[in-house]
C-alpha cells in the first residue's frame, strides 16, 4: 500500500522536474509497484519535464492504447499540433494511476468512475472520451448457454476483480432480467485476462468476461457472445453510449496547458480516422497487436471501429450520471468511495469532440 504521504511527495516534487526529493518520492512509488516501474517512473519524470511543449502519456506496455498512439507518432500527428510526444510504458493499471497521481506523466487513459471518486475526494482530475468499446460476456458453444439463467452453478470467469465495471453491471442486469443477482447463481472466478481466455479456449471455463480485446479474440476463436455491456446498459434504461475509458489528466494542470492538451487531443482523433478508414494501417500494426490470423485482426479491428466515441454532450453526461448510480448501488463503497453521485467536473468541457 503506498502511503498518501509518499503520494503527495511525488505530487509535490514530480512537476517541477525531477529535484532529489522528487526522485525519492518516486523511488518509494517505484518500490511499491515493483522495480520495472521505478524505472519507468524514473525516466519519465527527468525526461524533457521543463519544455513547454513536451506531453508525456503513461500506458500499458502491451495495451491497446498503444495502437493509436503508434499511428499517432508514425504519420506525425502530434507533431503537426506542435505537441513533442513521449510514450511512458507502465506495468499495469495502478502504476499508470501513480504516475498521474505523482506527476510522472501528464495524461493516462482510465476510467471516469475513478476519476469521480478522486474529485469527490478533493482531487482535480478529468476525464476526455477515448472509447466506447466495453467488453462482453462470452460462452463455449457447447456450453449449453442460450440466456443467462443458463450460467447458474456455472464456473465464470471474470477479468479485473470483483469491482470490474463490466461485472457489477452485468450483475445489476441479472436482476433486472431474472431477479437474481448473478454473483448469487455462478461460481466467480476471477482470473487474469490472458489465462481466462486460456481456460475457455482450453474448455476448464464455459464462460467468461473478459476486457474488449480479449472477447474479440474469444469471438474469433468461435467462442460466443451471449451479451454485450451495451445491451445491459440499454436494458438497465441507459439509452446513450458511455465511453467508459478516457484520458485522463489534472483539470489544474490542463488549464495552464491548454493548447498543449487539445493539440494531442486533436491528434489522437486524427489517429481515429486512420483506424477508422484505413484497413492497410490495421496491416501495419498487425506485428505490435501479436495476432496469429486473420480473422482475429479483422476482429480486433471492428471492435475498435465500433467504440470510436463520435459525441459528447448533455445527454451522454446525463447517461453517465445513471450508469455511476447503477455502480455505486452495486459496488459500493469499495468502487466509488463515499460519494453516490457522479462528481461535478469529472467530464472536461475544454474540448470540443468533432472527430471528422
Amino acid at each position: 500500500m503506498i502511503s498518501n504521504a509518499t503520494k503527495i511527495d511525488a505530487h509535490r516534487n514530480a512537476r517541477g522536474g525531477l529535484k532529489s526529493g522528487g526522485r525519492v518520492a518516486l523511488r518509494r512509488i517505484g518500490r511499491a509497484l515493483g522495480g520495472a516501474v521505478a524505472i519507468c517512473l524514473l525516466i519519465a519524470g527527468g525526461a524533457g519535464a521543463d519544455q513547454a511543449n513536451r506531453l508525456r502519456v503513461g500506458a500499458l506496455k502491451f495495451g491497446t492504447v498503444n495502437w493509436e498512439l503508434d499511428v499517432v507518432q508514425s504519420h506525425g500527428l502530434a507533431t503537426r499540433e506542435g505537441v513533442d510526444l513521449e510514450v511512458v510504458p507502465l506495468a499495469s493499471k495502478s502504476a499508470t494511476n501513480v504516475a498521474v497521481q505523482g506527476g510522472a506523466v501528464d495524461l493516462i487513459v482510465s476510467d471516469w468512475i475513478w476519476v469521480s471518486r478522486q474529485r469527490a475526494e478533493g482531487r482535480r482530475y478529468t476525464f476526455v472520451p477515448y472509447s466506447l468499446t466495453v467488453g462482453a460476456l462470452m460462452v463455449r458453444p457447447d456450453a449449453g448457454v442460450r440466456e443467462i439463467s443458463d450460467l447458474r452453478g456455472k464456473r465464470l470467469g471474470i477479468a479485473g476483480g470483483p469491482v470490474d465495471k463490466s461485472w457489477l453491471l452485468m450483475r445489476a442486469y441479472s436482476q433486472r432480467k431474472i431477479g437474481e443477482d448473478l454473483a448469487d447463481i455462478v461460481e466467480p472466478s476471477f482470473v487474469a485476462p490472458p489465462l481466462l481466455n486460456q481456460l475457455m479456449l482450453r474448455g476448464e471455463l464455459p464462460a467468461g468476461l473478459n476486457f474488449w480485446h480479449y472477447g474479440a479474440r474469444l469471438k474469433a476463436a468461435g467462442m460466443h457472445e451471449l451479451i454485450q455491456v451495451t445491451d445491459v446498459l440499454t436494458a438497465l434504461g441507459v439509452s446513450r453510449p458511455v465511453p467508459l475509458l478516457g484520458w485522463v489528466f489534472n483539470q489544474d494542470w490542463a488549464a495552464s496547458h491548454r493548447e498543449l492538451v487539445n493539440g494531442f487531443l486533436r491528434a489522437s482523433y486524427a489517429a481515429k480516422r486512420i483506424l477508422t478508414e484505413s484497413d492497410a494501417e490495421w496491416l501495419r500494426l498487425r506485428p505490435i497487436m501479436k495476432v496469429k490470423d486473420d480473422t482475429t485482426l479483422y476482429a480486433l479491428r471492428d471492435a475498435y471501429r465500433a467504440g470510436v466515441p463520435r459525441r459528447f454532450g448533455a445527454a451522454e453526461t446525463d447517461a453517465a450520471r445513471r450508469v455511476f448510480e447503477v455502480l455505486a448501488t452495486v459496488g459500493g463503497d469499495e468502487l466509488v468511495g463515499s460519494s453516490r453521485s457522479l462528481s461535478d467536473g469529472t467530464f472536461w468541457n475544454g474540448f470540443e469532440m468533432a472527430p471528422w
